[in-house]
């Protein structure tokens, strides 16, 4: 049977009708719209781009409902007269067949990696520094998380919760914790974008608190640390090493800062001239810009460093524009056979010496460590970082542990009332 289409101009809309066949559907290439009867049209547009539609009336007007694209890889003629038939008998059973497809969309649902991923990447702006952002993608990953990354966030349950927490409850406790935290915060807003319902399987109370086993409080602070009697003859036993990670760790000592801090730092952040190295806020962990005054001892440290052309670090790793290893530090502690102490733990050592043997106030003290007052009230009226009372601090500190000898003490009355 032969095709006879009958066209007419409706504005500027060429319509053509009589039933259509499979071959016009692929080779019809004049823009206009092509009746294949009972309300079924082909839509040729400018560019050659063609869809099928369906016009119909439904409470009283005129509606239309796209039934997908036509021609080569497209619905077939034979498949979307199937498609339009049904939609035509849910008229005729007085539904609307475009909110019948509405109600029926299946939403997608993300996998946890997914939905942990864009979460992380929307929250990105609200964190704290690069390393806070980092330790969220690093605990969300494949690190601890790579059993259910790839399961859909709707099916994760508590057993898949446990799964990934209890490898690591006793082992590494304040990371599980903040997994635990962060795995709540992603499941928390997959129920809010629809994607989940009913409880959330990693919430702490009255839920996994009834599971897992009780854990020691966590604290600060607590790391092995040397007392600060014993740190001279450490740092006399340290100058003998002939290593950039021993002059590291010996400036990191005479800083009374943190690791990361020190492995961080770049040759811009100093002023060799003013006596001050400014810790950028990105990198430190309160998120505020910490000013460190440089004793001399830790002015000749840095005199005595190469500067590597292409390698900002002031402790720049081997071949690289990389800093010097996470691990060198920890490794040159390791190898003086100190591997019952820890890096940070001078921190307490210094702090423990600044509260024995001297009379510096509390709230230097504070300072020198980049520790924020927890009073605040007292903050409030405190704004300025104590910056030159510190510099004799950290002057009195350097001439404290730069004394090998066991029978040197500092000099007590000299640091009175500073």
């Amino acid at each position: 049977m032969s095709t006879i289409l009958v066209g007419q101009m409706v504005g500027q809309i060429r319509i053509m009708t009589g039933k259509l066949s499979a071959r016009t559907v692929e080779t019809v290439t004049e823009p206009g719209r092509y009746s294949d009867g009972n309300g079924l049209y082909l839509v040729v547009r400018d560019g050659g781009s063609r869809q099928w539609f369906l016009f119909y009336r439904y409470g009283g007007k005129r509606r239309e409902l796209g039934l997908g694209r036509a021609g080569k890889g497209g619905v077939g003629l034979a498949e979307v007269r199937k498609l339009a038939d049904e939609q035509r008998a849910l008229v005729r059973q007085g539904k609307n067949p475009k909110e019948e497809r509405t109600a029926q969309k299946v939403t997608v649902v993300p996998t946890f990696g997914a939905f942990a991923d864009e979460y992380v990447a929307s929250h990105a702006p609200k964190f704290r520094n690069a390393k806070h952002l980092a330790q969220w993608r690093m605990t969300l990953g494949d690190a601890y998380c790579k059993a259910i990354r790839s399961k859909p966030i709707d099916k994760i349950e508590t057993a898949d919760i446990l799964a990934v927490l209890q490898p690591i409850w006793t082992k590494v406790p304040e990371t599980a914790a903040r997994l635990r935290g962060r795995l709540e915060n992603i499941l928390d807003a997959a129920k809010a974008r629809g994607f989940r319902t009913g409880e959330n399987p990693a919430a702490w109370r009255g839920h996994l608190k009834t599971i897992l086993p009780a854990r020691q409080r966590l604290t600060r602070g607590h790391h092995a640390a040397l007392p600060y009697d014993q740190v001279p003859a450490f740092i006399a036993a340290l100058q003998s090493r002939k290593s950039l990670a021993a002059v590291a760790l010996e400036f990191c000592i005479l800083t009374a800062t943190r690791s990361g801090e020190v492995l961080g730092a770049r040759w811009e952040e100093i002023d060799l001239d003013k006596k001050v190295w400014t810790v950028p806020a990105i990198r430190m962990k309160a998120g505020h810009a910490h000013r460190v005054p440089l004793s001399p001892r830790a002015l000749e440290l840095l005199a005595a460093l190469p500067r590597l052309e292409g390698n900002p670090h002031v402790f720049p790793g081997n071949g690289s524009a990389k800093p010097l290893s996470g691990m060198a530090m920890t490794m040159q502690l390791r190898r003086m056979d100190r591997g019952d102490i820890t890096v940070h733990g001078f921190r307490s050592s210094f702090r423990d010496w600044a509260s024995e043997q001297t009379s510096f106030t509390h709230e230097t003290c504070e300072h020198a460590l980049a520790h924020r007052i927890s009073d605040k009230a007292e903050a409030a009226y405190r704004r300025g970082d104590q910056f030159e009372k510190r510099r004799l601090l950290m002057e009195a500190w350097a001439g404290y542990v730069s004394k090998s000898d066991e029978t040197c003490q500092p000099d007590k009355d000299s640091l009175l009332d500073k």
